[in-house]
């Protein structure tokens, strides 16, 4: 196995043209237990660690770019108000260790239906920046995803930054797994309010052969919201909408049973996971409005 460490981000990009197989290593936390355990033996392993700007974040007026490589760390520190969900989604990645070493870039470039990042990108509406010697492309989130393990990456292609929208409402993200900590999901959901767009969007991990959004879920929640007039009234999410809803994005998983769970109980956990990130989110909606629980009922 040979080791490329280009020193700028030119000299990735550069390496990865002449080395297409090259597998990009930045925080390890993925390829390296691969390796460990000879899953996965890559003829060139592209150190990204020399890459400065892959560790930067720029907040905007409407979308903070992510690099690939910022640490979930810095992203529970740094980005909590301006990246909600993903920050929350970061909060439950493996352990300390971990999460000072593994970035966002190296979630989306496995393409583990199981990568804790993946329903906070969803729900936010992310595009992923990728670059190669011939140029650069934004991919939007719902595009990324091809397969198992599989990303719209082309051969010659590095992640450079993720394009995220900034929080204008609530979002919530939950995780099912085996114990508290150092645990793959057995399913994941994440939830944002969009009240600017008056839209919700959702997204599902380890419950499908890709992270999916509950599309069907969405759009009842958008038409019962509009409908009701909840987004002007700030009234109280009503049981029978919620249950709906959770339902809804049950029906949309398509898991299987392996070791840490089953595809029955998958499809239950989400339902369930859904339902109340919807309450707690149109509470903290509510909230955020100057509405008092009682005067909004």
């Amino acid at each position: 196995m040979d080791f490329l460490r280009p020193a700028s981000w030119e000299e990735a990009l550069a390496a990865k043209a002449e080395y297409p197989t090259a597998v990009p290593i930045a925080g390890g936390t993925d390829i390296m237990v691969e390796i460990n355990f000879d899953h996965r033996r890559p003829e060139y392993l592209l150190d990204l660690n020399r890459i400065d700007l892959l560790r930067e974040w720029e907040v905007g007026e409407e979308v903070t770019k992510l690099g690939a490589s910022v640490p979930y760390t810095q992203i529970m520190e740094n980005l909590r108000e301006t990246l909600p969900g993903l920050a929350l989604a970061s909060h439950t990645v493996a352990s300390p260790q971990i999460r000072n070493r593994g970035g966002v870039g190296g979630n989306l470039g496995c393409a583990s239906p199981a990568g804790d990042s993946h329903p906070a990108l969803l729900a936010a509406g992310a595009e992923v920046e990728v670059e190669s010697v011939r140029g650069t492309r934004l991919i939007p989130i719902d595009e990324f995803y091809t397969g198992v393990k599989r990303n719209a990456l082309a051969a010659d292609e590095l992640i450079k930054t993720i394009h995220i929208k900034n929080a204008t409402g609530p979002q919530q993200y939950s995780k099912v797994g085996t114990r508290n900590a150092m645990v793959i999901a057995v399913c994941a959901f994440g939830l944002a309010l969009h009240p600017q767009t008056r839209t919700v969007r959702t997204g599902i991990g380890s419950a499908a052969p890709t992270p999916i959004r509950a599309k069907a879920a969405e759009e009842f929640l958008n038409a019962a919201l509009e409908e009701g007039g909840f987004w002007e009234s700030g009234k109280v999410i009503t049981p029978s909408i919620a249950k709906q809803f959770g339902e809804l994005a049950s029906g949309a998983c398509n898991p299987i049973d392996d070791v840490r769970g089953t595809a029955k109980y998958r499809r239950h956990a989400v339902g369930i996971m859904a339902r109340r990130q919807l309450v707690w989110t149109w509470e903290q909606y509510r909230g955020s409005n100057g509405r008092s629980l009682e005067g909004a009922a």
